[in-house]
């Protein structure tokens, strides 16, 4: 469904780090970057993230409520995206890492806000 998502960054440098970090521990090769608009991207062959200034001048903001989530191979992968995201520069939000049991079955979760706030998840999905 979708090809790609960026989200915004005040300390662009600050936020690849992380997200180098944090998507690495996904097994994601490092940014590419920065393009013409200074923008850096994580590809795979199922899609694109990027993260930039925005393009407007105005200060990044994260979108209260908006979730960005991240494919995990195994469940140790969304310990180890949590622990390097926070080594990073993220901050650790909602309940600790680990299995969740609800409508869509069990899942494996972590939750992060980048250093610009945004709101970012690795997911394992059992079976």
């Amino acid at each position: 469904m979708f090809t790609h998502v960026t989200v915004g960054a005040n300390d662009v440098e600050a936020s690849r780090r992380f997200y180098d970090a944090a998507l690495g521990a996904l097994g994601i090769d490092p940014a590419s970057g920065p393009d013409a608009k200074g923008r850096y991207w994580w590809r795979t062959r199922m899609g694109a993230f990027a993260i930039g200034a925005p393009i407007d001048g105005e200060p990044a903001c994260h979108a209260n409520g908006g979730t960005i989530g991240f494919h995990a191979k195994t469940p140790e992968m969304v310990q180890t995206f949590h622990d390097a995201g926070v080594a990073a520069g993220g901050t650790a939000i909602e309940d600790p890492p680990g299995e969740r049991n609800g409508p869509f079955g069990t899942l494996v979760l972590a939750y992060l806000r980048d250093p610009s706030g945004n709101k970012i998840c690795a997911m394992h999905r059992p079976g």
